[in-house]
């Protein structure tokens, strides 16, 4: 019986993770800002996951004795004019911005995946209006709820996502194994789940990242405008409606804790999208 040199693994598995973390740091050197792009990105899905344990204070509760309080040891960024927590708002307002915007990303790029690998046609009347508008409609008619919320700004970029899947499908088409698979007999959907869609997923994951931060801002968006996630709930984009006219003045830190958030949110996916298309797009590299 064969014997198991316990050294010998350790050392081997030892030296693939020393690679690994000499892959990673060449890979953050030669792309800085997207590595700065991962660190927030990182920063604000644990922030959202570990929300109820760093939170002060409970997000929806009350308290009329300290209402429009300035930041101090026990309120980090005051409070609003209701004496919520702001600091325990944007942690939990970072929970529902990665909701939506994880939601709304992966419903639209997975039925745009479809219509883009079958037909176009129908994505060009719902590429005519720009995200925000669409998602305007869509929320106007289905009312303020996160689901709701979601569904309203998948559908808007359902035809981004299926326009790039077409454009790669057309040009994979006429590749040799393209040509070899429809020579035995496979079938048309078959070509397409097997050998297409593999081959469009690099151009998928840079573009779902792109917009993830598109998402997030486009939350903000609604919640500012009145149509997006509904009260007591906390919203960034909501936080921002709620005291940007009436209380700027005398409380400008529930203008600018939230209006920090959510650039930094989509600064950070950007970043990563960015680096994400130099990395993975062979016309981008060298």
């Amino acid at each position: 019986m064969a014997t198991i040199n316990y050294d010998t693994e350790l050392r081997r598995a030892g030296a693939h993770s020393t690679q690994g973390w000499r892959k990673l740091t060449i890979l953050a050197q030669r792309h800085v800002l997207g590595a700065v792009g991962l660190i927030i990105m990182v920063i604000f899905v644990l922030t959202a996951i570990s929300a109820d344990f760093i939170s002060r204070f409970d997000p929806l509760s009350v308290d009329s004795a300290h209402r429009l309080a300035a930041p101090d040891a026990r309120h980090w960024m005051g409070t609003d004019s209701f004496g919520r927590d702001v600091w325990s708002r944007i942690i939990h307002g970072a929970r529902i911005s990665l909701a939506v915007g994880i939601g709304s990303t992966a419903l639209g790029s997975s039925i745009g995946v479809m219509i883009g690998l079958v037909f176009q046609r129908i994505t060009d009347i719902l590429q005519a209006l720009p995200l925000l508008v669409l998602a305007l409609v869509m929320t106007a008619a289905l009312g303020p709820s996160l689901p709701n919320v979601i569904i309203a700004i998948a559908i808007p970029l359902i035809p981004i996502v299926a326009r790039v899947i077409r454009a790669n499908t057309l040009a994979l088409r006429e590749l040799p194994f393209i040509e070899a698979a429809k020579s035995i007999g496979m079938s048309e959907m078959r070509i397409a789940v097997r050998h297409v869609l593999p081959n469009t997923l690099a151009p998928l994951i840079v573009l779902a990242t792109a917009q993830l931060g598109s998402t997030i801002l486009t939350e903000a968006s609604l919640s500012f405008l009145g149509l997006g996630i509904p009260e007591p709930y906390p919203s960034w984009g909501r936080m921002l409606s709620e005291s940007a006219a009436e209380y700027v003045r005398v409380a400008p830190w529930l203008v600018i804790f939230p209006g920090v958030a959510i650039s930094l949110a989509v600064f950070g996916t950007n970043l990563f999208g960015d680096a994400l298309r130099d990395i993975l797009d062979p016309r981008q590299r060298g």
